[in-house]
């Protein structure tokens, strides 16, 4: 292990200042630009507001498999999909707005010299893209959604500023909240779901960038944690459930606005997050990759274990990086 400059945790792997590097060379050569790449206008993205390919898959969303969602008109099942796609989107452009305020308070404070601050820079120009091609597709589903949670939405600001000082803790919430997004996104294009052409290509774009982001994550916590005395790896090992638990449920979960709306019964509610077994199914496989970079930091220990489980978020790790959940199927 050869040690280069330092970051501001300490000295850096020359493993893992080369991977920074060519993570910053793949948002050099391959980028999005929302203006650029997507014709917003083209006949063949326009929108339908009454596309039947809003409705929610049984197999992929945790709502549409329930058999409330199911019973429902058809018209019912398109608007309540057209909804909860248009607040999903919105949500996500929330979380990339606290991830880029956290990251940037990081950057600020590393050495010159630090190989980090330019790619944290890269991500943070990719994640202001995304967050205008979220915003611009939530403008042309033209549903007044809210997007996040009221408490979520309020705390955002203090979340990101805190993440700044906490960065070990910044980057797991990072992965908390993009690795649901990612899944379900990748899960909705490999069941062969069908979805309005422009939510497509929101969704192609947004993986492909997402694939840079989230190794970083990955590289970044375990250089960082590797240094790490006992105490703080014990700190990491608690909050890494804790953080992926509560975020999927701000992120994936709609706000009560949304029960109101469509007078959606609670209990449907509750089944679909995250009661039933299916709905169960569903939460556990987001975070296969995840429970794979945990045991890899060595932050599986008993307690850690313990809360994992305890959170719902146990199961199975994932033998290679995104590899599909199988288990999360039901017939429709």
């Amino acid at each position: 292990m050869t040690l280069t400059e330092s970051s501001r945790g300490g000295p850096i792997t020359e493993e893992y200042r080369e991977a920074l590097a060519t993570l910053s060379q793949g948002s050099v050569d391959r980028h999005f630009d929302p203006y650029l790449d997507i014709d917003w206008d083209s006949p063949e993205l326009a929108l339908d507001p009454n596309d039947v390919r809003w409705v929610l898959s049984p197999r992929v969303d945790p709502l549409g498999a329930t058999q409330w969602y199911r019973d429902q008109p058809l018209d019912r099942q398109i608007a309540i999909g057209k909804w909860r796609t248009a607040n999903s989107v919105k949500v996500g452009a929330a979380f990339e707005s606290i991830l880029i305020r956290g990251m940037m308070q990081y950057i600020m404070k590393l050495p010159n010299g630090s190989p980090e601050f330019r790619y944290c820079l890269h991500e943070m120009t990719e994640e202001c893209n995304h967050i205008q091609m979220f915003q611009e597709l939530v403008n042309r589903i033209d549903v007044d959604v809210p997007g996040m949670r009221p408490l979520f939405r309020a705390l955002s600001p203090l979340i990101g500023v805190a993440g700044g000082y906490a960065h070990t803790i910044l980057f797991i919430g990072i992965l908390g909240g993009e690795e649901p997004i990612d899944h379900y996104q990748k899960a909705m294009i490999r069941e062969g779901a069908s979805m309005p052409p422009m939510v497509l290509r929101t969704m192609q774009i947004h993986i492909a960038e997402e694939a840079r982001h989230i190794s970083f994550a990955g590289d970044f916590l375990t250089a960082h944690i590797s240094r790490m005395g006992k105490f703080n790896r014990g700190v990491c090992s608690v909050a890494f459930p804790i953080a992926m638990r509560w975020l999927v449920g701000e992120i994936m979960a709609p706000p009560r606005s949304f029960e109101r709306e469509f007078d959606i019964p609670r209990e449907v509610i509750e089944q679909a997050f995250w009661k039933s077994e299916h709905s169960q199914q569903i939460l556990s496989s987001y975070f296969g990759d995840m429970r794979k970079l945990a045991n890899d930091l060595g932050l599986m220990n008993p307690t850690a274990k313990w809360l994992w489980r305890k959170c719902g978020i146990d199961g199975p790790v994932s033998r290679y990086r995104s590899e599909p959940e199988r288990s999360a199927r039901r017939v429709a």
